[in-house]
């Protein structure tokens, strides 16, 4: 399975929040209960510098059997950051290690004017 394409904007100072549903060609949920999920957001795919770094242990949240992936980032955590546009690509590892990418596409930075 190829993985599926799809660009986000995160909002410089704003809570991020992005919720998926994984499901199978039924369009029944996937049980991501042995699953662990990883994101990383780089200039290029060929950087070596991470921009953002997210796993399922720190900033997403899998949700077992109704098959959702949370993704979150703080306003405190996106105040921070600087780029202006980036790529992405979201990983889930099943409980016996295999690796699916899921998604993957763009990621921009929509630059905060009013801040505190």
């Amino acid at each position: 399975m190829a993985a599926g394409k799809y660009d986000i904007v995160i909002e410089q100072g704003a809570d991020f929040l992005l919720t998926l549903t994984w499901r199978d060609q039924s369009y029944n949920p996937i049980d991501l209960t042995a699953y662990t999920a990883r994101m990383k957001v780089k200039e290029t795919k060929d950087s070596t510098t991470t921009l953002i770094s997210l796993t399922s242990s720190s900033g997403i949240t899998l949700g077992g059997a109704l098959g959702t992936i949370a993704i979150a980032i703080t306003a405190a955590n996106t105040a921070t950051y600087t780029f202006e546009t980036a790529v992405y690509d979201l990983e889930l590892i099943d409980g016996s290690g295999v690796v699916t990418r899921l998604l993957e596409g763009s990621c921009t930075l929509s630059r905060e004017v009013t801040t505190t």
